[in-house]
């Protein structure tokens, strides 16, 4: 049989989609990776221009230094760039951009235009592409620096453009990368436009005045400034002040060598340092820069080049946590104990002729009355321990039972469930029914830890994971709320102001029928604020501030979850979120309140997610574990 070759070198313009879908993922990636060129040419000025959130129009202008006519067409070649020479550059980069990807794979799924002309020359270069097709290239007159625009992306893609969110969340996507380079760069100008609408405009400046002009004037006085100089690395940048921690992400930047990088294990160091002073689930803000070597760190490990490594990691874990440690303190943000005070000032003890403290020994009356009587040579009371439950006798029916709850146990009478059984089958795995009925009537509860309830059943013990309990109840009733849009709103006597980012009003706007659907009432109120009117009535006491800022968390979270609806992944998430809040100490009433609604939902044996609710330890699996 004769042979025949079946491989084949693929045309450029299918090699560069292929790469494309590695660097261009949404409007975002053209705006991060043509701002990155036009730092890396120098320039002092960056406007950006955008319609419907990058869909149709994404437009960089700077004042670089521009291009040649041949630089300017090779710069839409597939690996051709000015940054490196050689495999040793790849461990010297200073530049944002070095692969020389990105032009071609911007070019490969959109209509580009580019106009660029150098200083020293008196016309510039126009070269139109599309879909790696050149269709034009020309001297046209023009100013210096460069101009490209990218128009209809992914036209010859159409099953990527269909993949793309709605206007404002990709916007948020942008704005996320605009902030950030904004922040790397405070020397450079940057301006942006959407819709013919100026969105920022951006001096150049300083790194505080940077941070102020984006985040707003209240900013400036929770900024703590952060240096630390080591042989190995430089940190230096400002922190918040943990009053200001948020209850949402997104104000966390870590730069090495003026690039924005994602590094879970750094955002511990500095979570570390902040122990003890921020609440638990808050986030504190800080833009942090490290100066280090290049030779010391791996950047090419992620197409996005988000992604980075150290040869030291330890050392830099040490170096950023002891850089933060050390601003917390200086700018007195942490609580300090003044060891020459007394601690003990509320009951002090007395001071013998010395100037010695006499150690107070502190007793019951009755304690003290028995030992006078045996001439305080009695190292133990029998006689009066009845007194300890003075107050216990001949009491009615309800507070034995309160007292015997508060003890650890209650058998109280509740009311009678209906004489059936529940199937329920998981939505995880669909594993074979079983049969899961609700306590009975007069059984034992339980809790333990503020965390489970256990209730003796007919053959063994069952436990409940109140926070899953809980998860379960308020999924329902907050999807009930989005789906009929009645939920309840308390009104506020004194309406809140709060400050958003601009991406985050954006999102609130996007979902305003839904944030409302669940009792909030709110209105826009100037630039970047919103004014709270009310609030959902069955949430529980916390900041208006605080309570929105979670729910924006949310909302964020619940976006990045394709395969549910808008109400689904909102209900998801925030009964997630608010089910936290609910791990407390419960009264009898509670407990019987929470196992009512709790086998009234539609699956009380699992979360919205999968997870186990309750699970049941039968006789023979309590005696297999004494036998074992």
């Amino acid at each position: 049989m004769p042979s025949f070759d079946i491989i084949q070198l693929l045309p450029d313009s299918i090699a560069n989609q292929i790469a494309a879908g590695e660097v261009v993922q949404r409007p975002a990636s053209v705006v991060k990776e043509l701002l990155e060129n036009a730092i890396d040419a120098k320039a002092g000025n960056i406007q950006v221009i955008l319609r419907e959130a990058g869909r149709t129009l994404i437009q960089i202008i700077d004042d670089g230094t521009g291009m040649s006519e041949t630089d300017a067409r090779m710069s839409f070649e597939r690996h051709a760039t000015s940054k490196i020479r050689q495999s040793e550059d790849l461990f010297r980069i200073r530049t944002m951009g070095f692969r020389g990807e990105a032009l071609a794979s911007i070019a490969a799924v959109a209509q580009v235009e580019l106009r660029t002309r150098q200083a020293d020359v008196e016309l510039g270069t126009l070269i139109r592409i599309e879909g790696s097709e050149i269709k034009t290239q020309e001297p046209v007159a023009c100013i210096v620096g460069t101009n490209l625009s990218v128009k209809n992306l992914f036209f010859n893609v159409p099953a990527r453009r269909n993949f793309l969110k709605s206007n404002p969340v990709e916007m948020r996507h942008i704005l996320d990368e605009f902030q950030r380079i904004a922040l790397a760069h405070p020397e450079v100008g940057f301006s942006l436009n959407h819709n013919d609408t100026e969105v920022f405009n951006l001096l150049p400046g300083k790194l505080v005045r940077r941070i102020v002009d984006i985040y707003g004037r209240n900013y400036r006085e929770q900024l703590a400034f952060c240096q630390e100089d080591t042989s190995y690395i430089s940190v230096r940048g400002y922190i918040g002040k943990p009053e200001f921690a948020k209850k949402t992400r997104g104000e966390q930047f870590f730069f090495v060598n003026d690039r924005f990088i994602k590094h879970s294990y750094m955002h511990h160091a500095v979570i570390s340092a902040f122990d003890g002073t921020i609440a638990e689930g808050s986030h504190p803000f800080y833009v942090l820069f490290i100066e280090i070597d290049p030779s010391h760190i791996d950047i090419n490990i992620h197409p996005t080049k988000t992604e980075i490594k150290f040869d030291d990691e330890r050392s830099v874990y040490a170096i950023v946590m002891a850089a933060v440690k050390k601003a917390v303190g200086v700018y007195n943000l942490s609580q300090s104990i003044d060891f020459e005070d007394n601690i003990n000032f509320l009951n002090p003890s007395p001071i013998d002729q010395n100037h010695n403290m006499v150690p107070r020994t502190v007793m019951p009356d009755w304690a003290a009355q028995s030992k006078k009587s045996d001439g305080g040579t009695s190292r133990s009371n029998l006689t009066n321990w009845n007194k300890l439950f003075e107050g216990l006798q001949n009491t009615d029916s309800s507070s034995r039972e309160l007292a015997a709850f508060e003890m650890g146990a209650t058998t109280v009478s509740r009311p009678v469930y209906q004489e059936q059984s529940m199937t329920v089958a998981s939505k995880i795995n669909r594993m074979a029914s079983e049969v899961i009925s609700a306590p009975e009537s007069d059984a034992v509860l339980f809790q333990l830890h503020n965390r489970y309830i256990l209730s003796q059943v007919k053959d063994g013990i069952m436990l409940i994971d109140q926070k899953a309990a809980y998860e379960r109840i308020l999924y329902e009733r907050y999807r009930k709320m989005l789906t009929n849009r009645n939920g309840a709103c308390q009104q506020l006597l004194f309406p809140k102001t709060i400050r958003l980012t601009y991406s985050d009003i954006q999102l609130v706007n996007e979902t305003r029928k839904e944030i409302r659907s669940l009792g909030f009432e709110f209105d826009e109120f100037g630039t970047n604020e919103l004014i709270i009117r009310g609030i959902p009535a069955d949430l529980p006491e916390e900041s208006e501030q605080d309570l929105f800022e979670e729910l924006v968390e949310q909302l964020k979270q619940s976006y990045s979850d394709l395969k549910l609806n808008k109400p689904e992944s909102l209900s998801r998430s925030l009964a997630r979120r608010f089910s936290v809040r609910y791990a407390v100490k419960l009264s009898f009433v509670e407990i019987h309140t929470l196992i009512d609604q709790l086998f009234a939902s539609t699956d009380p044996n699992r979360t919205p997610g999968g997870e186990s609710i309750i699970v049941l330890l039968t006789m023979d699996k309590l005696s297999s574990i004494f036998k074992g």
